[in-house]
């Protein structure tokens, strides 16, 4: 092996690895699909109706397997003990890059629907947008208000905004 071929491989391996750990072009939406799996607690009050209003924290493992991914998911939730649920969510991958997102749902119970509007991002996903939607398939509510949850068809797509990728 010669110093030019040698020079040549050190130039090209970290070109082709920096195109192939590159985001999509920014104007192809990409779409994803996974789960996420998450635990936290549950503050409640009293309201006038059946149910409690709550204040829900969870973190977990958001794993996307189109494309693969994962990420350390984190949400804030309030659900009024009526029809309105709402709250913001962050999904940091291991590079401590971040994806932030806003949603809503009928009620934070097991088989509800929420429907997510990613927000924008950090690093890797500055300039982000898109959109997923996933059901809680089950929550748990364990003693102390601790909650545990899994979702099922955790699905959505995402683009770059303006070129930035």
């Amino acid at each position: 092996m010669t110093h030019r071929t040698v020079a040549a491989a050190a130039w090209a391996v970290p070109l082709l690895l920096s195109v192939a750990c590159a985001p999509p072009p920014a104007d192809i939406p990409s779409t994803f699909q996974g789960s996420w799996s998450a635990s936290g607690r549950r503050h409640t009050l009293p309201t006038e109706g059946s149910r409690a209003a709550a204040l829900v924290q969870l973190s977990g493992a958001v794993v996307l397997n189109a494309p693969a991914a994962g990420f350390q998911g984190e949400a804030i939730a309030f659900d009024d003990g009526g029809s309105v649920s709402a709250g913001r969510a962050v999904w940091t991958d291991a590079h401590g890059d971040r994806l932030f997102s806003a949603f809503t749902s009928d009620s934070l119970q097991s088989g509800r629907h929420i429907v997510a509007t990613i927000t924008g991002g950090t690093g890797r996903y500055a300039g982000v947008t898109g959109d997923y939607t996933l059901t809680w398939q089950y929550v748990i509510a364990g003693e102390d208000e601790t909650v545990q949850g899994r979702t099922v068809d955790l699905q959505g797509r995402f683009s770059f905004a303006n070129g930035s990728r």
